[in-house]
């Protein structure tokens, strides 16, 4: 998503708040950073004339192999320390305050339950008036790319992760849009006949899209996905994988 992306709402929003609280997830300790998002929010932040106030992220366990219960973990036990260092910020800077969403806060995006659970340390008779402004889309920006439609007619689409893929092939879903993508990992699964529409740092400098047969194209897709980590410094990317017997067409664009 690029600062492009903001809605005319959200651009209302933005610029009536006294402050943007923002996490930085590599911070150094010295007052510098190497988060290039936080970066992206700095300039939507600057281009429209709104403080913004740079909160140290917490720590989070994403070592490999977690068990289901162990990521469950972890995932709670970062959100209970980023609650605290908001709370600290909100009390630090009463008013209103604006968050900077990536994407849309309805999609795998946790501000909205920490929000919930930010009321916990609010003193007595405090209390928080959240206003939700809806933003675009990974999953609209990716149909828009390629330029197809995400289902075919009449059609279930399945949403997931890239961690929960594999359960979903098996439960035998045959059109699945997938996000939080670590790594590519489709060359341990049976998608080599499935057609993908891929698209990684939609709105970004190093926007990159592929679209084929996942036996095709999964080389070109690990290397634009390289590319584009070198040119914005992260990688954001999600597909449409869709089996060859589900009415799959020819990728378009």
């Amino acid at each position: 998503m690029g600062p492009q992306h903001l809605t005319a709402e959200a651009v209302a929003a933005l610029r009536s708040v006294e402050v943007v609280l923002a996490f930085d997830k590599r911070a150094d300790g010295a007052g510098g950073s190497g988060d290039p998002l936080l970066a992206v929010r700095r300039a939507v932040c600057a281009e429209h004339g709104v403080r913004l106030v740079v909160v140290p992220d917490a720590a989070r366990d994403r070592r490999e192999g977690l068990t289901d219960a162990e990521y469950d973990e972890a995932v709670a036990a970062w959100h209970r320390a980023r609650v605290e260092r908001w709370a600290a910020a909100f009390a630090a800077h009463p008013g209103d305050v604006g968050l900077l969403v990536w994407g849309d806060p309805g999609f795998y995006d946790s501000t909205l339950r920490m929000l919930d659970r930010l009321g916990e340390h609010l003193a007595p008779g405090e209390g928080l008036d959240v206003v939700v402004v809806p933003g675009i889309s990974s999953l609209a920006l990716l149909a828009a790319r390629h330029r197809v439609v995400l289902h075919e007619v009449a059609r279930p689409l399945h949403v997931t992760t890239a961690r929960r893929l594999p359960e979903a092939l098996a439960e035998g879903q045959r059109n699945v849009v997938v996000l939080l993508n670590r790594r590519l990992d489709l060359a341990d699964l049976d998608v080599a006949e499935w057609s993908i529409w891929w698209s990684a740092n939609l709105g970004a400098a190093g926007e990159r899209s592929v679209a084929g047969r996942v036996g095709d194209v999964l080389g070109q897709i690990e290397a634009a996905r390289r590319q584009a980590a070198e040119t914005d410094g992260w990688v954001m990317d999600l597909y449409l994988l869709c089996a060859p017997d589900d009415g799959a067409v020819a990728p378009r664009g």
